[in-house]
Protein backbone atom coordinates (compact mmCIF):
# COMPACT_ATOMS: atom_id res chain seq x y z
CA UNK A 1 0.00 0.00 0.00
CA UNK A 2 1.41 3.61 -1.06
CA UNK A 3 0.38 6.70 0.58
CA UNK A 4 1.10 9.71 -1.50
CA UNK A 5 0.67 13.33 -0.62
CA UNK A 6 0.65 15.71 -3.48
CA UNK A 7 0.42 19.37 -3.66
CA UNK A 8 0.13 21.89 -6.71
CA UNK A 9 -0.20 25.91 -6.75
CA UNK A 10 1.10 26.13 -10.41
CA UNK A 11 -1.92 27.96 -12.06
CA UNK A 12 -4.73 30.05 -10.24
CA UNK A 13 -5.45 26.66 -8.71
CA UNK A 14 -4.84 25.24 -5.22
CA UNK A 15 -4.96 21.74 -4.41
CA UNK A 16 -3.69 18.98 -2.51
CA UNK A 17 -4.28 14.95 -2.24
CA UNK A 18 -3.05 12.27 -0.36
CA UNK A 19 -3.51 8.86 -1.78
CA UNK A 20 -3.47 5.95 1.34
CA UNK A 21 -4.17 2.98 -0.72
CA UNK A 22 -7.43 3.37 -2.51
CA UNK A 23 -8.65 6.29 -0.66
CA UNK A 24 -7.87 9.82 -1.54
CA UNK A 25 -8.73 12.77 0.01
CA UNK A 26 -8.46 15.94 -1.59
CA UNK A 27 -8.81 19.55 -1.45
CA UNK A 28 -9.10 22.14 -3.98
CA UNK A 29 -9.89 25.56 -4.93
CA UNK A 30 -9.49 28.42 -7.40
CA UNK A 31 -7.63 30.71 -5.74
CA UNK A 32 -5.44 33.55 -7.33
CA UNK A 33 -3.05 35.36 -5.10
CA UNK A 34 -3.94 33.01 -2.18
CA UNK A 35 -1.79 29.89 -2.76
CA UNK A 36 0.85 30.87 0.35
CA UNK A 37 -1.90 31.12 2.70
CA UNK A 38 -3.73 28.21 1.64
CA UNK A 39 -1.62 25.40 0.65
CA UNK A 40 -0.25 24.49 4.44
CA UNK A 41 -3.84 24.26 5.74
CA UNK A 42 -5.14 22.16 3.21
CA UNK A 43 -1.98 19.86 3.92
CA UNK A 44 -3.22 19.56 7.44
CA UNK A 45 -6.73 18.88 6.95
CA UNK A 46 -5.68 15.99 4.42
CA UNK A 47 -3.46 14.66 6.58
CA UNK A 48 -5.95 14.95 9.74
CA UNK A 49 -9.20 13.45 7.54
CA UNK A 50 -6.81 10.29 6.40
CA UNK A 51 -5.56 10.33 10.25
CA UNK A 52 -2.06 9.92 9.45
CA UNK A 53 1.15 12.13 10.54
CA UNK A 54 3.45 13.31 7.75
CA UNK A 55 5.96 10.93 8.59
CA UNK A 56 3.88 7.80 7.60
CA UNK A 57 3.82 8.76 4.35
CA UNK A 58 5.71 6.67 1.44
CA UNK A 59 6.82 9.64 -0.96
CA UNK A 60 5.66 13.32 -1.38
CA UNK A 61 4.95 14.87 -4.68
CA UNK A 62 4.50 18.45 -6.47
CA UNK A 63 3.36 20.05 -9.49
CA UNK A 64 7.04 20.90 -10.57
CA UNK A 65 5.50 23.14 -13.57
CA UNK A 66 5.44 24.49 -16.04
CA UNK A 67 2.84 27.79 -14.69
CA UNK A 68 2.94 30.51 -13.31
CA UNK A 69 6.53 31.29 -11.78
CA UNK A 70 5.42 32.09 -8.35
CA UNK A 71 3.32 29.48 -8.13
CA UNK A 72 5.11 26.90 -9.10
CA UNK A 73 8.19 28.16 -6.86
CA UNK A 74 5.59 28.27 -3.84
CA UNK A 75 4.80 24.35 -4.66
CA UNK A 76 8.64 23.85 -5.00
CA UNK A 77 9.81 25.62 -1.47
CA UNK A 78 7.03 23.91 0.58
CA UNK A 79 7.33 20.26 -1.01
CA UNK A 80 11.53 21.02 0.15
CA UNK A 81 10.16 21.81 3.65
CA UNK A 82 8.23 19.29 3.88
CA UNK A 83 10.68 16.72 2.37
CA UNK A 84 13.71 17.51 4.87
CA UNK A 85 11.37 18.22 7.66
CA UNK A 86 9.96 14.32 7.29
CA UNK A 87 12.84 12.64 5.10
CA UNK A 88 10.82 11.72 2.14
CA UNK A 89 11.62 11.35 -0.92
CA UNK A 90 9.63 13.68 -3.54
CA UNK A 91 8.87 13.42 -7.14
CA UNK A 92 7.79 16.00 -9.43
CA UNK A 93 4.65 15.66 -11.66
CA UNK A 94 4.47 17.85 -15.00
CA UNK A 95 1.41 20.20 -14.87
CA UNK A 96 0.86 19.45 -18.44
CA UNK A 97 0.98 15.95 -17.85
CA UNK A 98 -1.46 16.02 -14.70
CA UNK A 99 -4.54 17.77 -16.91
CA UNK A 100 -3.32 15.38 -19.84
CA UNK A 101 -4.68 12.43 -17.10
CA UNK A 102 -7.29 13.73 -15.80
CA UNK A 103 -8.51 14.83 -19.45
CA UNK A 104 -8.18 11.26 -20.97
CA UNK A 105 -9.86 10.09 -17.74
CA UNK A 106 -12.94 12.38 -18.40
CA UNK A 107 -13.40 12.03 -22.04
CA UNK A 108 -11.55 8.63 -23.23
CA UNK A 109 -9.74 10.65 -25.71
CA UNK A 110 -6.26 8.61 -26.65
CA UNK A 111 -5.13 12.03 -27.80
CA UNK A 112 -4.60 14.84 -25.03
CA UNK A 113 -3.23 18.55 -26.29
CA UNK A 114 -2.69 20.69 -23.27
CA UNK A 115 -1.93 24.78 -22.91
CA UNK A 116 -1.27 26.71 -20.36
CA UNK A 117 -1.67 30.67 -21.15
CA UNK A 118 2.31 31.53 -19.98
CA UNK A 119 1.35 35.83 -20.93
CA UNK A 120 3.60 37.20 -23.15
CA UNK A 121 1.59 36.05 -26.08
CA UNK A 122 2.39 32.78 -25.76
CA UNK A 123 1.60 28.91 -23.99
CA UNK A 124 2.65 26.04 -22.36
CA UNK A 125 2.17 23.37 -24.81
CA UNK A 126 2.46 19.67 -24.61
CA UNK A 127 0.48 16.76 -26.45
CA UNK A 128 0.17 13.26 -24.96
CA UNK A 129 -1.35 9.83 -26.35
CA UNK A 130 -2.52 7.29 -24.13
CA UNK A 131 -0.92 4.11 -23.76
CA UNK A 132 -2.10 0.68 -21.70
CA UNK A 133 1.40 1.99 -19.40
CA UNK A 134 0.52 5.69 -18.79
CA UNK A 135 0.91 8.77 -20.91
CA UNK A 136 3.25 8.94 -24.08
CA UNK A 137 4.27 12.60 -24.28
CA UNK A 138 3.59 13.40 -28.50
CA UNK A 139 5.05 17.12 -28.57
CA UNK A 140 7.46 17.81 -25.50
CA UNK A 141 6.88 20.54 -23.09
CA UNK A 142 7.52 24.26 -24.46
CA UNK A 143 6.73 27.28 -24.26
CA UNK A 144 6.11 28.56 -27.84
CA UNK A 145 3.42 31.26 -29.39
CA UNK A 146 0.26 29.80 -29.64
CA UNK A 147 0.14 29.33 -33.83
CA UNK A 148 2.95 27.12 -33.05
CA UNK A 149 0.61 25.04 -30.93
CA UNK A 150 -2.07 25.36 -33.20
CA UNK A 151 0.26 23.64 -35.78
CA UNK A 152 0.58 20.33 -33.50
CA UNK A 153 -3.06 19.93 -33.24
CA UNK A 154 -3.82 17.29 -36.06
CA UNK A 155 -5.78 15.17 -34.48
CA UNK A 156 -10.10 16.55 -34.30
CA UNK A 157 -10.74 13.60 -32.04
CA UNK A 158 -7.99 14.44 -29.43
CA UNK A 159 -9.15 15.79 -25.67
CA UNK A 160 -8.18 19.40 -24.81
CA UNK A 161 -6.74 20.68 -21.56
CA UNK A 162 -5.98 23.87 -19.97
CA UNK A 163 -6.42 27.69 -20.10
CA UNK A 164 -4.60 28.45 -23.57
CA UNK A 165 -7.37 27.62 -25.43
CA UNK A 166 -9.51 30.43 -24.49
CA UNK A 167 -7.00 32.89 -24.09
CA UNK A 168 -5.67 33.00 -27.76
CA UNK A 169 -7.73 33.28 -30.92
CA UNK A 170 -6.11 30.35 -33.09
CA UNK A 171 -6.97 28.43 -30.46
CA UNK A 172 -10.37 29.14 -29.60
CA UNK A 173 -10.84 28.80 -33.39
CA UNK A 174 -9.61 25.55 -33.21
CA UNK A 175 -12.04 24.22 -30.19
CA UNK A 176 -14.85 25.80 -31.88
CA UNK A 177 -14.16 24.37 -35.81
CA UNK A 178 -13.06 21.19 -34.46
CA UNK A 179 -15.87 21.14 -31.79
CA UNK A 180 -13.30 19.69 -29.23
CA UNK A 181 -14.51 20.71 -25.76
CA UNK A 182 -11.73 21.34 -22.95
CA UNK A 183 -12.42 19.38 -20.25
CA UNK A 184 -10.11 20.49 -17.50
CA UNK A 185 -8.80 23.87 -17.03
CA UNK A 186 -6.21 23.64 -14.27
CA UNK A 187 -3.91 21.04 -12.65
CA UNK A 188 -5.06 19.21 -9.90
CA UNK A 189 -2.79 17.56 -6.93
CA UNK A 190 -5.52 14.20 -7.09
CA UNK A 191 -4.63 13.95 -10.73
CA UNK A 192 -0.56 14.03 -9.88
CA UNK A 193 -1.17 11.33 -7.05
CA UNK A 194 -1.34 8.12 -9.96
CA UNK A 195 1.88 10.17 -11.93
CA UNK A 196 2.97 10.19 -8.81
CA UNK A 197 2.97 6.47 -7.89
CA UNK A 198 4.53 5.44 -11.22
CA UNK A 199 7.93 7.50 -10.79
CA UNK A 200 7.70 6.56 -6.94
CA UNK A 201 7.40 2.88 -7.80
CA UNK A 202 10.41 2.69 -10.43
CA UNK A 203 12.57 4.22 -7.87
CA UNK A 204 12.85 7.84 -9.55
CA UNK A 205 12.12 10.04 -6.57
CA UNK A 206 14.26 12.55 -5.53
CA UNK A 207 15.62 13.66 -2.54
CA UNK A 208 14.69 17.23 -1.00
CA UNK A 209 17.62 19.07 -1.86
CA UNK A 210 17.31 17.81 -5.54
CA UNK A 211 13.58 18.93 -5.77
CA UNK A 212 14.08 21.77 -8.90
CA UNK A 213 10.91 23.59 -10.53
CA UNK A 214 10.71 23.21 -14.57
CA UNK A 215 9.68 26.87 -15.62
CA UNK A 216 10.55 26.11 -19.78
CA UNK A 217 11.86 30.10 -19.38
CA UNK A 218 15.51 29.89 -19.69
CA UNK A 219 15.41 33.34 -17.63
CA UNK A 220 14.06 32.30 -14.81
CA UNK A 221 16.01 29.86 -12.31
CA UNK A 222 15.84 28.37 -9.09
CA UNK A 223 17.34 29.31 -6.01
CA UNK A 224 18.84 25.50 -4.38
CA UNK A 225 19.76 25.11 -1.32
CA UNK A 226 23.01 25.61 -0.15
CA UNK A 227 25.56 23.89 -0.73
CA UNK A 228 24.06 22.61 -3.99
CA UNK A 229 25.44 23.62 -7.50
Amino acid sequence: MTRILAIDTATEACSVALQDGDKVYSRFEVCPQQHSQKLLPMVDEVLKEAGLELGELDCLAYGRGPGSFTGVRIATGMIQGLALGSGLPVVGVSTLAAMAWEAAKASGATMIYTAIDARMAEVYFASYRVTPEGLDPDVGEKVCPPEEAYSHCTESDAALAGTGWAAYEVLSDFTANEKAQVSVLYPAAEAMLPLAKMTFLRNEAVAAVDVEPVYLRDKVTWKKLPGRE
